[in-house]
């Protein structure tokens, strides 16, 4: 019995930590910014279901406006490959994004996959909303 339990804990283990090995390759970089959605570059952002682009993170961040005070920021740093450097961006429907270098897809609304050869979901930074400023960090 002790010896099942150990196995399947090592197991678990493993599993874990080649998990946290493969995330760690995106690089982490320190997060904390505040953007004004009144300004003119984040005009998409006023509204639910708008989205931005804005620099920050790895190789840059998408926001997505869930709802009226609700926010996702997700890294732009594709999770597939990560060797490769690509840069996911938001297809034109406005729901999916994809990875132009391996045609990976994730829902923008919380970065799962969709489809396409990648395991992992992209990273998601944190976000607080008191209007009008929106703070990511991580």
């Amino acid at each position: 019995m002790r010896l099942i339990l150990f196995i399947l804990v090592l197991g678990c283990v493993l599993v874990c930590a080649g998990c946290r090995d493969r995330e760690a390759l995106i690089p982490v970089v320190d997060v904390n910014i505040n953007i004004n959605i009144n300004e003119p570059q984040f005009f998409d952002l006023s509204i639910p279901t708008g989205y931005a682009y804005v620099v920050g993170g790895s190789r840059g961040i998408i926001v997505y406006r869930l709802g009226e005070n609700e926010f996702i920021a997700l890294e732009r740093h594709s999770p597939h490959n990560v060797e490769d450097n690509c840069q996911v961006f938001v297809k034109e429907d406005g729901l999916l994004i994809e990875d132009p270098c391996s045609g990976s897809q994730w829902l923008i609304t919380d970065g799962s996959i969709v489809n396409g050869p990648t395991a992992f979901a992209l990273r998601v930074y944190n976000t607080t909303f008191s209007a009008p400023i929106l703070t990511i960090y991580n």
